[in-house]
């Protein structure tokens, strides 16, 4: 879950926001909670999960549901239509406000006022008097230009009338790279034309089945999203679902084991191991080595022979310029013997490691495979073993 994350923050670069939208497709007991974590470990910047947020200390991002639109039908609908100025504590009355900017604004975007949903503006004017300092929109329950823009300017500008900020608009539907553009002319025209600066830069939020792909080909287009809500695709795992690795023993009472099969990438690596990762002079990982827990660490500017474990013509020296231990203990015999990171230091951790890879490593398109080898002391090890338990056949 986490790689698939740090996938998903290498497709979308580092300057646009990505938000955790995958509660309701999580798999398991607690598939929803483990996808907000281990979605923001892998460097997504917030989660729709409440609960998630008040357990990890995640970020709470979002926005309400089309739901929430659908089931306000006209402003006469309305229980509460006033909201206290946010420094004078003055009260005034919302719906007159946003009615009037309405007409107002039907001007200013060429739209018809009696075209927008009269349910919507209802919905949002609602959802500003609770949260007026939060106020984050749905603008694609009936049309965006027509209606969602329109309304959600009218609430936005009222706010602003009071104090208040709204935070921006979420589009869940439709050509995502159009309507941003769209949406953001919209929000640069009403700036300048009314000397609010900040209302250029309203965040626009993406979501509708985001995916990798969808995020490289939105980027090549060009578009005016700053954040995507990303759900399905995220906590599923959909490009690869299963994590083809398994556990098997290497070691037991001090005794190496080792599992022989016909096809070498089923075989396991006997014996108790150390693993290093060596770095270049560019100061990119060049490679990962195992060692047998009884070798001496690697050492920085000497000369080390690392080999493929089973394929004896590939090797290599490397002479690195720094060497990490990635072996650390934290759990032995039964107790807890190093405090535990943090999951902010275990966020770092991951982009950290994400930086010292070559960027042929994490391109979306045919990938350089990075290399894990072992050591030659390891190499003759393995070898030496799959001889003494390899059985002997016989010819007739």
């Amino acid at each position: 879950m986490a790689t698939n994350a740090a996938r998903y923050r290498i497709a979308a670069g580092k300057n646009l926001s990505l938000l955790e939208f995958g509660l309701r497709r999580a798999q398991g007991p607690d598939g929803g909670l483990s996808a907000s974590k281990y979605a923001y470990i892998g460097g997504f910047d917030g989660t729709s999960n409440v609960l998630a947020g008040k357990l990890f200390n995640i970020p709470v991002k979002g926005t309400h549901a089309h739901a929430y639109i659908t089931s306000f039908t006209g402003l006469d609908e309305l229980k509460t239509t006033t909201l206290a100025h946010n420094t004078t504590g003055e009260i005034q009355d919302m719906l007159s406000l946003c009615t009037k900017w309405r007409n107002e604004l039907s001007q200013v975007l060429h739209v018809l006022a009696s075209e927008a949903s009269d349910g919507e503006m209802a919905a949002w004017i609602s959802f500003a008097i609770a949260f007026p300092s939060g106020f984050l929109a749905l603008v694609d329950t009936y049309d965006v230009r027509r209606s969602g823009l329109l309304n959600f300017c009218a609430v936005a500008l009222s706010l602003n009338d009071l104090g208040y900020r709204a935070v921006g608009i979420r589009i869940d539907s439709g050509d995502l790279a159009y309507l941003s553009k769209m949406s953001r002319q919209c929000f640069k025209v009403i700036a300048e034309k009314y000397n609010i600066p900040w209302f250029a830069s309203l965040t626009i939020i993406a979501s509708n089945d985001i995916n990798e792909d969808t995020i490289i080909s939105l980027n090549e287009q060009g578009h005016s999203i700053d954040s995507f809500g990303i759900g399905t695709h995220l906590v599923t795992c959909q490009r690869q679902p299963a994590l083809g690795g398994v556990y098997k023993m290497v070691e037991i009472k001090g005794r190496p084991c080792i599992k022989l099969s016909q096809d070498v990438n089923k075989m396991t690596m006997p014996g108790k191991k150390n693993v290093y990762r060596l770095y270049g002079a560019d100061g990119h990982a060049l490679i990962d080595l195992l060692q047998r827990s009884v070798e001496p660490p690697p050492e920085v500017g000497q000369k080390v022979l690392c080999r493929h474990p089973f394929q004896e013509a590939k090797r290599a020296y490397v002479i690195p310029t720094r060497v990490e231990p990635l072996y650390k203990m934290y759990w032995q015999k039964g107790n807890l013997v190093a405090p535990l990171p943090t999951l902010e230091d275990v966020r770092q951790r991951v982009q950290s490691s994400l930086q010292s890879l070559r960027n042929d490593h994490k391109r979306n398109l045919n990938p350089t495979p990075y290399k894990v080898s072992v050591s030659d002391d390891l190499y003759s090890f393995i070898h030496d073993l799959w001889l003494q338990n390899a059985p002997i056949g016989e010819l007739s």
